[in-house]
């Protein structure tokens, strides 16, 4: 019965995806079940388990419209975007925004896991629509009715932004993890400090003191969503410690009959509320997975946090987080690596960090400065830097930018310092198929200053 003590394991959404999806599978057949001496085949009754008949169809728990379901080789790493809607437009009947982004990595072959927290109010390119708030990305997917959805446009942001691919979403309703935590019996956190929870709905405020304590679905969904502190980056960290808990609380030997008794009401319960472009197969592969092969130390946990941002303003006056590109890179790389040291930290020699990377830099001349895209290829290479064959922009820019297409922070570091290039003008292109890595944009900053001897 590993199965079914897996799909609880990867985390809180996701955690709630393979639940439903392998009870999904259970409630149309019990062959799956193997617990000391428990064995429950179609058409038998075993215990206090009723028979259960049905069929289940095959393909993603999700609308048609989602994103396309990806193949899965068994091997290679799954990166997967956990996406939970903003309270307050769900309430209101309107088209959700996201209010919480955690991006879950499991590599079979280092036998690793890791989520990582995304800030909403990150600002970031979105794809075809320009600057936004991260968590507007679903809401354009789904008020556009993009390929996809909101789902998918919310995958391909990340996707740019981070710079790793992105195979699946999971996306749980609020109704879907209270129920969830409720059928588990609750689930026990350690408030670290006194805090104020104000779970859905009027005059049902909690305060919690500190300790360990057992809480209900709508307690540890508000203890999970808390914003009183004014902090997104406190509130991202016992989101992670949520899910953390929840899958502690699973892994427990002990909560198996109760999960195998209560599969019809999971799967009734849950159902309405679980959507992902996860088939049943990956699922349950990738559950497994986790919980037989990779230990609780190898799950590493990460916030981008006050370290990797700068405060800011939009257009509009909106409070942003202005991402600092290399940092979060070194970040990703704390839970993206597969296998062995994380790698160098920007605090080597810079030169040698870039040369590292081996990264394919081209330079696109943007300034009407002729033969500028030329000397400046030229003198890169002098410098040690892989560099392909330069080109004309499309069109004449006054500010120097650099486009990095596969991840290259190093690289983009050392020619960002080079050529004094406005950290404004640093965009994340990411594209796992890009015949170059990282491309310089020349404008007539750089034609006109006397930085090349």
């Amino acid at each position: 019965m590993a199965g079914l003590l897996a799909a609880f394991v990867v985390v809180a959404g996701v955690t709630a995806v393979l639940a439903f999806v392998f009870v999904k599978d259970l409630v149309a057949s019990w062959t799956m079940t193997d617990l000391g001496g428990v064995n429950i085949q179609p058409g038998e009754v075993s215990g206090n388990n009723p028979e259960v008949q049905g069929t289940v169809p095959p393909g993603p728990l999700q609308p048609s419209m989602g994103p396309t379901p990806q193949p899965w080789d068994g091997v290679s790493r799954v990166n997967i975007l956990f996406v939970g809607l903003d309270y307050r437009d769900w309430e209101a009947g309107e088209i959700p925004r996201t209010d919480t982004m955690i991006l879950f990595t499991i590599d079979p072959l280092s036998k690793t896991a890791g989520a990582l927290s995304i800030p909403r109010d990150m600002w970031v390119n979105v794809p075809h629509y320009g600057y936004f708030k991260i968590n507007t990305a679903y809401f354009l997917g789904e008020r556009d009715k993009l390929p996809g959805g909101g789902p998918g446009l919310a995958m391909r942001t990340v996707e740019e932004f981070i710079g790793v691919p992105i195979h699946y979403y999971a996306q749980v309703d609020f109704s879907a993890f209270t129920q969830l935590v409720d059928i588990l019996g609750g689930v026990e956190i350690d408030v670290p400090e006194e805090i104020k929870v104000d779970p859905i709905g009027p005059n049902n405020t909690v305060i919690l003191q500190p300790g360990r304590q057992l809480l209900n679905g709508e307690v540890l969904l508000g203890y999970a969503r808390n914003r009183y502190d004014g902090s997104d980056f406190a509130r991202a960290s016992r989101q992670q410690q949520v899910v953390m808990a929840i899958r502690d609380k699973v892994v427990n030997l002990d909560m198996l009959p109760t999960l195998i008794a209560k599969a019809p009401a999971l799967y009734q319960q849950l159902s309405a509320g679980v959507h992902t472009n996860l088939d049943l197969q990956q699922a349950i592969q990738l559950a497994l997975l986790v919980v037989q092969d990779i230990p609780r130390e190898e799950i590493r946990q990460a916030v981008i946090g006050q370290g990797e941002v700068t405060f800011g303003k939009s257009p509009d006056g909106l409070d942003i987080l202005k991402p600092i590109t290399d940092k979060i890179r070194i970040k990703r790389d704390e839970i993206f690596t597969t296998g062995g040291p994380v790698g160098p930290s920007l605090a080597g020699d810079p030169v040698e960090l870039m040369k590292g990377e081996a990264a394919r830099v081209q330079v696109l001349n943007g300034s009407y400065t002729a033969g500028l895209g030329g000397r400046t290829s030229e003198y890169l290479t002098s410098l040690g830097v892989t560099m392909l064959e330069p080109g004309n922009a499309d069109e004449v820019t006054v500010t120097t930018a650099i486009y990095d297409y596969t991840g290259k922070p190093y690289t983009v570091r050392y020619l960002v310092d080079l050529m004094h290039v406005d950290p404004n003008r640093i965009f994340n292109r990411f594209d796992p198929n890009a015949q170059v890595d990282v491309v310089v944009v020349l404008g007539a900053d750089w034609a006109n200053s006397n930085s090349m001897p």
